[in-house]
């Protein structure tokens, strides 16, 4: 895994991807990160379902809140989030369904 030197930014999500599990070697994050993420996916069908879109505004702060509470007490290190926001995103959704599906340990 090689990060781009101090000042440069990934090219690409496939380049950040590395980084991002990188960022998830803690067994405890990426479960938390997992359970998040699922929760995030009831909360939408929960919105769909009743066709209430107040729903839709518990989505980030659940999705954020698991995630923040495994980097800051068990990674240990600052959620990628905060400068690469969309690749972060679709880095936690690859994770999860490379779970979900088996292809990564939870």
């Amino acid at each position: 895994m090689t990060q781009p030197a101090p000042g440069e930014r990934y090219a690409s999500f496939k380049a950040f991807y590395p980084y991002y599990i990188h960022e998830h070697s803690n067994r405890t994050c990426r479960r938390i990160h997992v359970i998040g993420t699922g929760l995030v996916v009831v909360v939408a069908l929960v919105a769909l379902a009743t066709r209430n879109a107040w729903w839709l505004l518990a989505m980030p702060v659940i999705g954020y809140g698991f995630a923040w509470v495994g980097h800051f007490f068990f990674e240990k290190n600052r959620p990628a989030t905060f400068k690469y926001p969309l690749w972060s995103l679709m880095g936690d959704w690859r994770m999860f369904f490379e779970t979900v599906s088996g292809q990564r340990r939870f």
